[in-house]
């Protein structure tokens, strides 16, 4: 607002559709951090880790932070619980942007955990008592399982549900739709985690699942023979996006 250049670390959203109207206002994305001054730095809704937020201020950039409150959330339950001394285990993908900003929140090393038949056992062993929290936009199933598995090891477990409520509404949903529906449409970035859980759950209930990203990618053969067909969209799909490609399905 005060005449400062806008500058961002990577995408705001999963999302491209999103990402084109952000560079379209003038926002640019960088790769790293230079001088500062005169300059805003938007923080993305995925977070970021401290030692980015601290640099930033150093090297003068206005900070406007846009991280998600459930992600905000995750990051103040787990140093809090590690100051009171437990080892902070994130159930999540340890290359996503929300788990490394989580990690980058902590002092000491968190443990993350993505699958719940590969656990780190002999490093499970050691733990005394332990805090688990889950990456906003994890598979409910999944966290549940690993969990009811740590329990088994872990003297002293306290357990945050921190799957966010939007996540939790559409994975329940997709445990219906595909049994309804004779094909599924998923609408989503190829790069957005959540979609990518709410098509395995999907496919693995009906094979005619899809996964979209525009109208561009839908085939009238698909819906050969077809009285219903289920439509759903990742969390960081625009409802615009998800009208268009409603529309046109109707249309066919």
């Amino acid at each position: 607002s005060s005449g400062e250049k806008v500058y961002m670390l990577g995408d705001i959203v999963h999302n491209e559709d999103v990402v084109k109207q952000i560079r379209k206002s003038g926002i640019r994305k960088i790769s790293g951090l230079t001088c500062g001054r005169s300059k805003a730095l938007l923080i993305r809704a995925h977070g970021a880790d401290l030692a980015t937020l601290n640099l930033a201020s150093r090297l003068g950039y206005k900070i406007i932070d846009a991280t998600c409150p459930m992600v905000k959330e995750i990051q103040n339950i787990a140093h809090s619980m590690e100051e009171k001394g437990f080892q902070v285990i994130i159930i999540g993908d340890k290359k996503h942007d929300e788990v490394r900003g989580i990690v980058g929140h902590l002092k000491g090393q968190a443990l993350i955990i993505d699958n719940a038949h590969d656990l780190p056992l002999n490093r499970l062993k050691a733990i005394k008592k332990a805090a688990v929290v889950v990456q906003s936009t994890q598979n409910m199933d999944l966290a549940l399982k690993i969990v009811e598995n740590l329990k088994k090891i872990i003297p002293e477990l306290s357990f945050f549900n921190t799957i966010c409520k939007p996540t939790r509404i559409r994975q329940e949903e997709i445990k219906k739709m595909p049994l309804k529906n004779d094909v599924i449409i998923i609408i989503g970035s190829k790069k957005s985690a959540n979609t990518k859980r709410l098509h395995e759950i999907a496919a693995s209930l009906n094979r005619k699942s899809h996964w979209i990203t525009s109208k561009n990618d839908i085939r009238r053969d698909w819906f050969r023979g077809t009285r219903k067909v289920g439509i759903t969209a990742g969390a960081s799909t625009p409802d615009s996006t998800t009208r268009d490609i409603i529309e046109y399905i109707k249309k066919l």
